[in-house]
């Protein structure tokens, strides 16, 4: 019994080498704790705590003009996070499939402008906010829709898809693409809904006429054949699960952070994002711009897919809407999202600003390390002096073993350094990489005053236990 557990409990170097070669980047990663969030359970319990409060809001209503939507139980709610190295949390309903409805728009879009590149793409559909309805019956003033986020430009988007394929082909080949955006997670596909979506179609077929009118369509589109096309994307199934990975996509620049497969041109996920940023959110794109600074679409099926570029994509859903169509507790969470880290596409304009908000970019020794060496350049003893009442350990060094110490001693800050000598009480001898003390430091860059203040805490000693003479500390 003991040989049997031997047996399978080993293996051979070229079987581990065989196991792990495909994934050897993320077990690399792993090992070295160089993930894009290194102190990832920190962030998934804020998540949670975000997610808790937000499942307490019982705004909104489900949507009834579909009658399949209107069947989603409005307590359904679910958060998945994915991030760009393939580090993923899920809570609440997150294996509960539902339909995209317009959050297809911007996945669409992305597959257009990958396939014709966006110039050919803007040929036909506009890039500005409409400061209209999703579905209001107008165009921009060089007569195309005024966006691709809302039904008349997702509707042109659709007629650009490899319209020359056979009508089922085409659905087929975007759901491929879906697919390949998802990593390979749940993609389906609701029959009922898109049937609904065909019954109570009269604006989006007004729409349509009035585009044609207007010779908005590309040569050749058919509007019966691109229109139940629109339908059907509309009408495709994800989980929370399956949607952070195509919102994560497009957060890694069109590469999928699960299988490594490139699907969107970058230019085409740019030009996505820049598009969810400004129009993505019905006719709440202005104030979410403001307030949450983050690319994101919504769909009147309760999802919302949110992006943080270069580090996540999220997915949430909740069935109740408000009054323009956006998830009560989707918004919820981006609020207390950008309430709780720094994801705001402009908080990182002000070094000091809320101090409050984490950077889950960083390891916590690292950010406190950045902010110690940022305020040791800048010669600002207020900032130690803050840094201390918060209890940041001021001995903490950086790459290079490098400390404020060295720094202040360094730059010949002297109010500094008398700071963290008398009232952090530090070691006055840490070594750097090189073995350089603070001393050392100081008589480097001739800093008298800094000499004089440090003599009086510690002889200076080499690496032998000898005490060094001038000549090797100018050395």
């Amino acid at each position: 019994m003991h040989a049997a557990r031997q047996e399978t409990d080993t293996m051979d170097r070229a079987t581990f080498k065989q196991c792990v070669s495909e994934n050897i980047v993320l077990i690399g990663q792993a090992l070295k704790n160089e993930f894009v969030i290194p102190e990832w359970r920190v962030f998934c319990s804020t998540i949670e705590k975000i997610y808790v409060e937000a499942k307490s809001n019982t705004d909104g209503k489900v949507a009834n003009y579909i009658p399949q939507l209107s069947r989603y139980r409005p307590n359904y709610w679910g958060v998945s996070v994915c991030t760009v190295d393939g580090q993923r949390y899920s809570i609440g309903d997150t294996n509960v499939p539902f339909c995209l409805q317009s959050c297809s728009k911007a996945l669409t879009y992305a597959i257009a402008c990958t396939e014709k590149g966006a110039d050919h793409v803007h040929k036909y559909v506009g890039q500005e906010p409409s400061g209209r309805s999703f579905n209001e019956l107008s165009l921009d003033h060089n007569k195309k829709p005024h966006n691709p986020m809302i039904n008349a430009g997702g509707i042109l988007t659709t007629a650009m898809i490899e319209p020359h394929l056979k009508p089922a082909d085409r659905f087929d080949f975007i759901m491929n693409e879906y697919q390949r955006m998802a990593g390979g997670d749940f993609i389906g596909f609701s029959n009922a809904t898109y049937l609904s979506e065909k019954d109570t179609a009269d604006r989006n077929f007004a729409l349509s006429y009035y585009m044609r009118e207007n010779k908005c369509f590309p040569e050749g589109a058919s509007l019966q054949e691109t229109l139940e096309l629109y339908f059907q994307l509309c009408s495709i199934e994800v989980t929370v699960d399956s949607g952070a990975v195509m919102a994560a996509t497009l957060a890694n620049g069109g590469i999928c952070p699960t299988t490594g497969d490139a699907i969107l041109d970058n230019d085409a996920a740019r030009n996505t994002l820049s598009l969810m940023h400004s129009c993505g959110m019905y006719d709440y794109s202005g104030q979410f711009a403001f307030k949450i600074g983050l690319p994101a679409k919504s769909g009147v099926g309760g999802g919302i897919l949110l992006v943080v570029p270069n580090v996540c994509g999220i997915m949430t859903w909740s069935p109740p809407l408000d009054e323009l169509g956006n998830s009560c507790r989707g918004l919820q969470f981006c609020e207390g999202l950008v309430s709780n880290f720094n994801f705001h596409n402009y908080d990182n304009l002000n070094y000091h600003g809320n101090t409050k908000k984490m950077d889950p970019r960083q390891r916590r020794a690292d950010l406190k390390v950045q902010y110690c060496r940022f305020s040791t350049y800048q010669h600002c003893l207020h900032s130690f002096q803050r840094y201390t009442m918060q209890g940041l350990n001021m001995s903490l060094s950086d790459y290079d073993g490098r400390t404020a110490l060295h720094l202040g001693a360094a730059e010949g800050h002297l109010d500094v350094v008398e700071f963290l000598m008398k009232r952090c009480k530090l070691d006055p001898c840490p070594r750097d990489r090189w073995g350089f003390t603070p001393m050392d430091d100081a008589v480097r860059f001739n800093r008298q005053e800094v000499i004089s203040f440090l003599e009086t805490y510690h002889t200076p000693i080499n690496e032998k236990g000898d005490e060094k003479n001038e000549d090797e500390l100018r050395h």
